[in-house]
């Protein structure tokens, strides 16, 4: 039985498992403390029997007016833990916390054919391609889904020209 709960600082001793995957960005623990104390409802670790980390998401808030959005900074789950929907209750449970803001955006890498398609199963669309932006030089994709707040889906109209990553607003 999977348990899905907050992330906590001992976590962050146990993960590494998740993390020992080439299409996973990973980041030093400063980042992630960073995160579980700015924005602790939005990271949360799936746990299976004997305490074992199967997975888990990191996201914040951003933006402001019409741009106030979740974003998905990471989403992972170990490659034995793969094909059992964790990565679909993970984005489930983001989303769930967002409903208050317009969307939820998460970037992925243009090769992670598996990863897209199961973005846009979940109701995400390509936003825009973000050249060079992974540090590999491999561009991404800004994936979003409007929620309710967003009316009319305004945060979701594809861009026609790729941005570079100087070009993103950060907030």
């Amino acid at each position: 039985m999977t348990t899905i709960r907050r992330f906590c600082c001992e976590d962050l001793l146990r993960f590494a498992n998740v993390n020992l995957d080439h299409l996973t960005e990973t980041f030093n623990m400063s980042f992630y403390l960073t995160y579980l104390a700015r924005w602790p409802d939005f990271f949360h670790v799936a746990e299976g029997p004997g305490n074992h980390i199967m997975g888990y998401i990191m996201g914040k808030v951003e933006g402001q007016g019409e741009s106030w959005h979740g974003h998905v900074t990471a989403v992972s789950v170990a490659p034995e833990y793969r094909r059992q929907q964790l990565a679909k209750k993970l984005m489930n449970l983001l989303e769930n916390i967002s409903t208050t803001l317009f969307f939820v955006d998460l970037f992925v890498r243009a090769s992670n054919a598996p990863a897209i398609k199961m973005y846009e199963k979940l109701g995400y669309v390509i936003y825009r391609r973000v050249l060079r932006y992974y540090s590999n030089e491999e561009d991404g994709f800004d994936m979003r889904k409007a929620l309710p707040r967003d009316v009319e889906k305004k945060s979701v109209i594809p861009l026609k020209e790729p941005v570079i990553p100087e070009e993103l607003e950060y907030d």
